[in-house]
């Protein structure tokens, strides 16, 4: 692996450039499972509970946008070279789970 100048990162600074890019990533991605856990779970009561499916509608919109920003953190070439392809799934398959929720909310 190298640094942005072409010098190559001795395998044990390779760990904590992970930990640096990884944690705050994995943050977003516990957040984002969190809203989509209250969207799925937590909906309105019945049809009469406005405020519930404005609630989940909120809860899915913020999800969908930490799923987009898990995305675009991962697509940055030093993120995406430290951290490997995988770090893409969470970000997507919490968004999918998002707009189905908000597609059969209804």
């Amino acid at each position: 692996m190298t640094d942005g100048r072409g010098a190559t990162i001795p395998p044990g600074d390779r760990r904590w450039v992970r930990w640096a890019f990884g944690l705050p990533l994995a943050l977003v991605h516990a957040l984002n499972a969190v809203f989509v856990y209250a969207a799925v779970f937590r909906g309105p009561q019945a049809a009469w509970d406005h405020q519930g499916y404005e609630g989940t509608a909120a809860a899915v919109f913020i999800a969908l946008c930490l799923s987009l920003l898990g995305v675009l953190i991962t697509l940055v070439p030093p993120v995406r070279r430290a951290l490997g392809p995988w770090w893409f799934a969470p970000p997507l398959v919490l968004g999918v789970i998002a707009w189905v929720r908000i597609e059969t909310l209804g």
